[in-house]
This record gives structure tokens, C-alpha cells and sequence, in this order.
């Protein structure tokens, strides 16, 4: 990989999950981007009460992550090698939790409407 690009990283990404799961978990993220932004504009403001529901969830957005990523690449832990390895692991974890913590907040604000914090 002499270059380094967005479209060296989408093939490879590609190679990885499958062209199909890699769009599907892609148009998945951009749903969920739209619903957050969504919910913030019509709340104008973030709910404290769901945010911290939300984060609570944040541990087991990155194991799950972790777990999905070393069953698609059919690695198990003890073929993490060097500190690049152990970097992307962690990367992929901060995502995941990120990810499944907008997830929650989303569903929260969708299900339950807007709710005043009083």
C-alpha cells in the first residue's frame, strides 16, 4: 500500500467485511448520523437523563465491537502481535462504543419523544 486514500481504504474495507455487509454497516452509520443530528435540532438540546443511559451502554458497544471485527477477520486475541495491532483494537473499540452510545440515545429520543428535564 504505497498510497494511502479513500478509495485504497474503501477497497480494503471491502476485502474485509464483504462489499455488501462494508455498504450495509455504512448506510447504517449514516441513518443513525441523521437521526442524532435529527433529534438534537428538533430537542435543541441534549437530554442528561438520556445521555447518561447511553453512555451506561458504551461497554458493550466496544466489546461488541472488538468481537465483530475479530470474528469477520476470523483472528481470535492472541494473534494481536505488535502495538499497532493492539492501536487498531482500541480504535475499534472507541467506535464501537461511540457507535452503539449514539445508537441508544437515538432510539431513547425516538421512542419516548421529547421530554422536558424538569
Amino acid at each position: 500500500m504505497e498510497e494511502f486514500s479513500l478509495s485504497t481504504m474503501i477497497a480494503v474495507f471491502e476485502e474485509m467485511f464483504g462489499t455488501v455487509l462494508f455498504w450495509a454497516l455504512f448506510w447504517a452509520a449514516v441513518i443513525i448520523t441523521l437521526a442524532w443530528v435529527f433529534v438534537l435540532v428538533r430537542d435543541r438540546a441534549l437530554s442528561f437523563r438520556k445521555y447518561l443511559v447511553a453512555q451506561l451502554s458504551m461497554p458493550f458497544g466496544a466489546v461488541a465491537a472488538v468481537w465483530f471485527v475479530l470474528w469477520i477477520t476470523n483472528s481470535s486475541l492472541s494473534d494481536i502481535g505488535g502495538p499497532i495491532d493492539w492501536i487498531v483494537l482500541l480504535g475499534v473499540a472507541g467506535l464501537g462504543a461511540v457507535g452503539l452510545a449514539i445508537l441508544v440515545y437515538v432510539v431513547q429520543s425516538l421512542m419516548r419523544g421529547r421530554q422536558s428535564e424538569a
